[in-house]
């Protein structure tokens, strides 16, 4: 099961994605900002009785993590960022300020992941990839068994991820996205950090920024 919440006025998605058989589960990119979403996102928990196993972040930016602390203190999971990424964690508080954004809650990152680990939670399995562009530390997660990705801010439905931000770099977006996402099999479901789901066949064949070739 994947269930995606639409979270601040960013229009985040946090995917929550829980095994059938077990009901064991995971948060990915917990964006939940006002209380009432934060709420929401616990009361989807709770109500199918999922056991939450692990907080897994794409990456890091500020509309990524609003609900880390809150998933942690809940449900008391780890968070899991990439090294390179930890920087711009530290640097949310900060942000936030210049958005003018009150109310954040800071919390500890717990481990750092990489390319080739796997997230087992029940009889799901999530591999860790490296894609580099939108942010130096961004990651994917792709269950091969289901078919799909979810991808954090690298590809979305006709549109690639912003690489005007500090730290980010539009070639290594581009060479993420050919190397680690277009080699997937064109049925692959793309679970974008933004906007509606996508497939790996439909943005090779049409997506203006990056086509395959």
């Amino acid at each position: 099961m994947i269930q995606a919440f639409e979270f601040s006025p960013f229009q985040e998605n946090t995917y929550v994605i829980a095994d059938d058989v077990t009901g064991e589960a995971v948060v990915i990119d917990p964006g939940c900002y006002e209380q009432a979403e934060k709420e929401a996102l616990g009361r989807f928990i709770d109500e199918r009785k999922l056991t939450l196993k692990y907080l897994l972040l794409t990456h890091a930016h500020l509309d990524h993590v609003f609900g880390v602390a809150y998933v942690k203190r809940r449900y008391g999971v780890k968070a899991y960022l990439h090294p390179l990424d930890q920087p711009i964690y530290d640097d949310v508080p900060t942000r936030c300020a210049v958005y003018g954004l009150r109310g954040y809650e800071p919390a500890e990152i717990d481990a750092h992941l990489k390319e080739g680990d796997q997230f087992r939670f029940g009889n799901t399995i999530l591999d860790v990839v490296f894609v580099p562009g939108h942010a130096p530390g961004h990651v994917a997660f792709i269950n091969h068994a289901d078919r799909y990705v979810v991808g954090g801010d690298v590809l979305f439905r006709g549109s690639v991820g912003r690489t005007d931000l500090p730290f980010c770099s539009h070639n290594d977006l581009l060479n993420s996205i050919r190397t680690q996402f277009y080699t997937l099999p064109d049925d692959y479901v793309v679970y974008a950090g933004h906007m509606d789901p996508t497939t790996i066949g439909h943005e090779k064949r049409t997506n203006p920024f990056v086509r395959s070739h």
